[in-house]
């Protein structure tokens, strides 16, 4: 048999991918992130967080079997961790792989679990970004539920962008409102996260998610009063995110 043609570079893929499918929904793109070769084998990565059950319905409703990703940096709610694993189970995710950082390497760089009192960038990489590039290896795509909305460094958010030089990253909400994603929860009549109605919108890490007030950004309780709106898994120009982006730079 004839050896397959390389794919084209990711940079190229992703501006073609853009083009082809600028007027799709979100289910679309997730169907297309799930079969077009030019993606790749794909994963979902979920928080399990406030908005997560939208794409982890949309994945189910599709291909149940699709690898759903899950970071536990062992500092998360228990509330998170409980809903997690119902949604899972009346979801019916059949590959749900639970990831967490090495032992040992939280025994070197945080044996006392207060690496993010004095860094979090430091934390989040220990126990998010190593984790989860170790576990995206063996993937060439995968798909997000960031949205335009939820940060200055997210508001020219496209479907698909460059993660780095080999990989494809997916954001089939990019382009919804908070809205939207209400009504589909709604509709589907999808359970919702147990903090939420407690005052926290954006659910991360315990240590470093707040309550939000009313008419605050419902970003606000993360990492409340520090320089950084992002955890460092997601990328901007082949970089990762740490905090908001310089004037004029362009996702």
């Amino acid at each position: 048999m004839p050896l397959e043609a390389p794919l084209p570079p990711v940079a190229e893929r992703v501006a073609h991918l853009n083009h082809r499918y600028r007027h799709h929904s979100a289910t679309a793109v997730v169907e297309r992130a799930l079969n077009d070769p030019t993606v790749g084998h794909t994963a979902l990565v979920s928080s399990f967080g406030a908005e997560s059950v939208v794409l982890l319905h949309m994945i189910a409703r599709r291909d149940p079997d699709t690898p759903v990703l899950f970071i536990d940096t062992e500092m998360l709610f228990p509330e998170t961790l409980a809903y997690q694993r119902d949604v899972s189970e009346r979801l019916g995710l059949r590959n749900l792989r639970v990831i967490r950082a090495g032992a040992e390497a939280v025994r070197a760089t945080d044996p006392e679990g207060t690496l993010h009192q004095r860094d979090p960038d430091a934390c989040c990489a220990l126990r998010k970004t190593a984790p989860l590039d170790a576990a995206l290896s063996r993937f060439d795509a995968w798909i997000t539920g960031r949205k335009r909305f939820q940060a200055g460094s997210r508001a020219a958010l496209e479907f698909f962008e460059a993660d780095g030089p080999s990989r494809i990253k997916v954001n089939p909400l990019a382009h919804w409102t908070p809205g939207d994603v209400q009504d589909y929860m709604t509709n589907n009549r999808l359970p919702r996260h147990p903090l939420v109605a407690r005052g926290y919108p954006s659910i991360g890490c315990a240590p470093c998610t707040s309550k939000v007030a009313p008419g605050e950004d419902p970003r606000a309780g993360r990492w409340r009063d520090a320089d950084k709106e992002e955890c460092g898994i997601h990328f901007i120009n082949g970089k990762a995110v740490r905090g908001p982006l310089p004037t004029g730079d362009a996702a």
